[in-house]
C-alpha cells in the first residue's frame, strides 16, 4: 500500500524482533522499511523521511535507545519513535530535552505482546499522539501536591485515555458521553494543568507528559 505507514524496527533479540515483524506484517497499513540489531546499524542504515515511526528497544547493546531515538529525532523531525523496554522505563519520557521531546510513544514488552496494542500505538505514533503503555496507565496515580493531584476524577479518567492514544470519539463512547463533553473536559484538563493554546505544541501530547511527570505507580 502506498500510503501504508512506514516503520524501523531496531531491536537485538532476535525472537523478539521476529514477533514485532511478525505482528506488523499482518497489517496491510504498516509496512517495515528498516530492521537493524544496534544502535550504529541504525545511524547507518536510517534516511531521514524513509520511516514515520521507528520501534526502539530501550536496552540496545551498544548504546541507550533514549540516546539513539534522540539522535534520530534530531536528524529527522518528523520521525516518531515508539520506545521499548522490559522494565518500566516510561519515567525517561519526562526527561527528553525539550527540543525532541515530543513525537514519542513508550510501551513495555510484555504489552506488545498483544498485537491489537501494538499496531494501536503504531499508528497513533505516526499520527503525532502520544502512547503510554495501558497497564503502566491504569496503574499510575497523581504524585500529591501536584496540578496532576488537583484534576477532578472524570478529568484523571479522560487524561488517562488520552495517554492511551484515544481519539476524543473513542473516548466519548467508552464513558457513554458526548464528544463535546470530552472536549470540555480535556479544556478544563489543559487549564488545571497550565496548557496554553498557542500553536507551537501539541496540547494533548503536553498533557501526557505531565502525566508521566506527575504520576506515580500505585
Amino acid at each position: 500500500m502506498t500510503d501504508a505507514v512506514p516503520v524501523g524496527v531496531v531491536e537485538d533479540h532476535a525472537l523478539y524482533r521476529s514477533m514485532l515483524m511478525t505482528s506488523l506484517a499482518t497489517h496491510e497499513d504498516i509496512r517495515v522499511v528498516m530492521t537493524v540489531t544496534s544502535a550504529a546499524d541504525a545511524r547507518a542504515k536510517f534516511v531521514p523521511g524513509a520511516a514515520r515511526v521507528v520501534i526502539v528497544a530501550l536496552g540496545l547493546p551498544d548504546a541507550s535507545g533514549i540516546d539513539l531515538g534522540i539522535e534520530l529525532r534530531r536528524r529527522d523531525p518528523l520521525v516518531r519513535i515508539l520506545l521499548l523496554s522490559s522494565h518500566n522505563a516510561m519515567d525517561a519520557l519526562a526527561d527528553l530535552p525539550s527540543d525532541v521531546a515530543h513525537g514519542w510513544s513508550y510501551l513495555s514488552k510484555s504489552s506488545t505482546t498483544n498485537i491489537t496494542t501494538l499496531v494501536r500505538a503504531v499508528r497513533a505514533t505516526a499520527s503525532g499522539v502520544t502512547v503510554l503503555d495501558p497497564v503502566l496507565v491504569a496503574s499510575a496515580i497523581p504524585n500529591r501536591r501536584t496540578a496532576l493531584a488537583n484534576l477532578t476524577n472524570r478529568q484523571y479518567e479522560v487524561l488517562q485515555k488520552v495517554a492511551l492514544g484515544l481519539s476524543n470519539r473513542s473516548i466519548a463512547e467508552h464513558f457513554g458521553i458526548a464528544v463535546r463533553s470530552v472536549h470540555n473536559h480535556l479544556t478544563g484538563i489543559y487549564a488545571a494543568l497550565g496548557i496554553a493554546q498557542n500553536g507551537e505544541e501539541n496540547q494533548r501530547v503536553t498533557a501526557v507528559l505531565r502525566f508521566i511527570a506527575e504520576s506515580r505507580q500505585r
